[in-house]
């Protein structure tokens, strides 16, 4: 687990520089509360605006991003308005509460900015119940939420915007489908059976930290689509969350809530979150729970006992997650796992036709988008595939199968890139060779994928216009190295078409 975090590749350092620009952001929202004369309260619920507004926010492009930061107010403060004027009546209260859960996994059918204001709105209300918000502190929290969105947003989009200088990454959608086939709609009834478990469970454990237990079951849903993935975020949100607590134990406790090493330790804490966030959720929960035990300490309230009810509480939802995608309209890992690897694999054959066409003089081919679109698709693969590779899981002959699968994409992702780089060359031209190398490629991504949709058709027809361009160019050194990359990428895309097929003739990795 540590070789994960500290040794995966971090390429134009994007993780530290994610991991620093929220620290410089929320701690320029906390001074601009503080400034504004807010209590320690209002800091809190205003740092963590912050955090929320610089952490949820993934749409593909900044000025996306600046629209959904935009409205993450108008999904929150209504939010937090009826969670401070039901206070008093629980009942209501859960009731409300469970329907922003449904609403907020519900949301995600839009996309990127559905998914953050979402997952806004749920911390609004989440928030609002750990720091007991009353409609008699409605105004000062709804004023740091307004003020640490902007803060937040002139450190994104101002002082540090440096997605500007980057191709804008896709962020890919889930699997579709209508009505209840579509992964979301079966993930928000998911979501808010297994929270209504949490919510009640919770209660008979702690009439006060009842909330801790929803939150963990919403969080296991987030950036899940089937039943193993969720398995697997619970466990590891648990896990997490005991090595945070015995880190609690030894350095937040200790503390007694002092302010200038406690400040400190939510800086580390921060930027660990952010830092560790995209290579480890365990790494992530264990920075979440520090942080909140800091918050805790800084409040005054922070006791041993505490630490074991929020254990007990993260268990409790965990089970309540795990009990939904079990029985509540399950979604299999198969059949999540299977459309992830097909559209990997198109945006491969994407990738290439694109790198090819550049290769043949097309002014407008551009291969650098798709190869940012192969990386997120290949870090979904990852995360479907993950329940298949976990140490956990009894089944070793499908354990090694996903294992291979992943180690074949990620060659097939290496030689994409180093041909991109040569396309990238102005000196590099197309020759004959390198046409016949685009064919094959495409041979081979249609033997993998049997069934190809319009999607396909139109990459079908980037690598044909690239292949024709080449058949009637010259020979250029520079077209060796693209062939290397190009044969080293036909070589991988043979070899997984083992471990795609099983014996039984299922497709893909299914599980």
């Amino acid at each position: 687990m540590l070789k994960r975090v500290f040794v995966a590749p971090d390429p134009g350092r994007a993780r530290l520089r994610f991991a620093a620009r929220a620290v410089l952001g929320i701690g320029l929202a906390v001074a601009v509360c503080a400034l504004a004369g807010h209590s320690l309260v209002g800091a809190v619920t205003g740092g963590l605006a912050a955090l929320l507004a610089l952490f949820t926010v993934t749409d593909p492009t900044v000025r996306g991003q600046a629209v959904t930061t935009a409205l993450l107010p108008v999904a929150g403060l209504p939010v937090l308005a009826a969670a401070a004027e039901l206070h008093a009546h629980p009942v209501l209260r859960g009731f409300a509460f469970l329907a922003v859960v449904g609403a907020g996994v519900y949301a995600r059918r839009w996309g990127p900015r559905g998914h953050s204001l979402g997952v806004f709105a749920f911390m609004t209300f989440f928030v609002a119940q750990f720091l007991h918000a009353t409609t008699g502190r409605l105004p000062e929290l709804s004023a740091a939420v307004v003020l640490s969105v902007l803060a937040a947003a002139v450190v994104r989009f101002g002082l540090w915007c440096y997605e500007r200088r980057l191709p804008p990454a896709a962020v890919p959608a889930a699997p579709g489908g209508t009505g209840l086939a579509r992964v979301t709609t079966r993930q928000a009834v998911q979501a808010t059976a297994g929270a209504g478990f949490a919510l009640v469970a919770g209660e008979l454990v702690s009439g006060q930290r009842w909330y801790w237990a929803v939150g963990a079951t919403w969080w296991i849903f987030v950036n899940t689509a089937s039943r193993g993935e969720t398995l697997v975020r619970g466990f590891r949100r648990v896990l997490g969350t005991v090595i945070g607590i015995g880190l609690g134990v030894l350095v937040v406790v200790p503390l007694h809530g002092a302010a200038l090493p406690t400040l400190a330790l939510v800086t580390v804490s921060v930027f660990g979150i952010f830092y560790t966030a995209a290579v480890s959720y365990t790494w992530m929960m264990l920075w979440v729970t520090v942080l909140a035990e800091s918050l805790y300490g800084l409040l005054g309230v922070l006791t041993p006992g505490l630490l074991a009810l929020r254990l007990g509480e993260t268990a409790v939802g965990a089970l309540g997650a795990w009990l939904a995608v079990l029985f509540v309209l399950p979604v299999t890992t198969h059949a999540v796992t299977d459309a992830w690897i097909r559209r990997a694999l198109r945006c491969v054959h994407a990738c290439t036709a694109e790198a090819s066409a550049r290769l043949a003089g097309v002014p407008d081919a551009d291969p650098a988008p798709r190869v940012a679109e192969l990386e997120q698709m290949l870090g979904r693969v990852r995360l479907s595939v993950a329940p298949l590779v976990h140490p956990l899981n009894p089944l070793s002959g499908r354990k090694r199968r996903a294992r291979r699968v992943l180690a074949l994409l990620d060659d097939c992702a290496r030689e994409i890139r180093g041909l991109v780089a040569v396309a990238a060359d102005p000196e590099a031209s197309h020759d004959t060779r390198l046409a016949a190398a685009c064919t094959r490629v495409e041979t081979a991504v249609t033997a993998l994928l049997p069934q190809q949709g319009s999607h396909d058709t139109e990459e079908t027809a980037g690598t044909e216009s690239a292949a024709t361009a080449g058949t009637a160019a010259a020979r250029h050194p520079v077209a060796g190295g693209a062939l290397g990359h190009l044969y080293g990428l036909e070589r991988a895309l043979d070899e997984l078409a083992a471990p795609l097929r099983a014996p039984s003739g299922s497709p893909l990795v299914g599980a």
